[in-house]
């Protein structure tokens, strides 16, 4: 059920009833000649929105720019700088906890987002306010997308490339594909990425001149419908299993005894 669709009447029956919301989260950000800046964004609110239809559970607007500084310079790339997306999030997380929602997945699709949503979520659990759980969409299904693409690369690669051909095709330039590759990475290991021990680069432009990494070539919307629908069905069963589990067992544990200052 997407929040946003409904009267506020219409919601009454889930806050009365139920606790749990998911929270889609992506970036603007280049993803490649190829690509739209909505890559991350999309993949995200179609994954959340498909789920939270299946486990019959509230979907949240999405939140449509990130921590994504790492590619600013590349046209249109849009960021927030990340104690401002930390406060968002929280507040917004803050907010749905007012409205009775104590256990919120966070269904993200972008990878500068993630280090920030777990500490988002480790306030709300420490403040006893919910318990919010990252959820990343390939981290759910690592061998399918490793099955599928010879060459996958983190950032505007096949998998990301497939997912828009599957959900948006009509945004995905294929004839930039062979550009994307060629003035791209295909092979992470071809790039010094980590010398002694240390990540020698800050931006994604200091290893990659089309801003992506990977062989789009490989890329199918009958791919993406499997992803997709692998996906899906990892988060439908994520969302079940939160839904059964004890608030007591999911928020964070009392000190160990003695407890401090219990002998004063």
């Amino acid at each position: 059920m997407y929040l946003a669709d409904q009267t506020w009447p219409d919601l009454g029956e889930y806050v009365a009833n139920e606790s749990l919301a998911v929270v889609p989260l992506g970036s603007t950000e280049q993803h490649g000649p190829h690509l739209p800046l909505a890559t991350d964004h999309l993949i995200a609110e179609h994954l959340a929105r498909e789920a939270a239809d299946r486990a019959e559970v509230l979907c949240t607007p999405t939140v449509n720019v990130g921590v994504s500084p790492h590619h600013r310079q590349f046209h249109g790339t849009m960021w927030v700088d990340p104690p401002a997306f930390r406060d968002y999030v929280e507040s917004l997380s803050r907010n749905l906890s007012y409205h009775g929602i104590d256990r919120i997945i966070f269904v993200n699709a972008h990878g500068g987002n993630i280090v920030h949503l777990r500490e988002v979520g480790r306030r709300l659990r420490d403040d006893g306010v919910a318990y919010a759980l990252e959820w990343m969409w390939n981290d759910s299904i690592p061998d399918l997308v490793d099955d599928l693409f010879e060459h996958n690369g983190p950032h505007g690669g096949p998998k990301e490339t497939a997912m828009i051909q599957y959900i948006a095709p009509e945004l995905v330039h294929e004839a930039e594909f062979e550009r994307a590759r060629d003035e791209g990475v295909v092979d992470l290991t071809e790039i010094e990425m980590v010398v002694h021990g240390s990540r020698t680069f800050y931006d994604a432009i200091d290893n990659t001149e089309s801003g992506v990494l990977g062989d789009q070539t490989d890329a199918t919307p009958e791919k993406g419908e499997q992803l997709f629908e692998a996906a899906s069905d990892q988060l439908v069963q994520l969302i079940e299993w939160l839904n059964d589990q004890p608030l007591d067992a999911l928020m964070a544990k009392p000190h160990v005894d003695p407890q401090p200052g219990s002998g004063r």
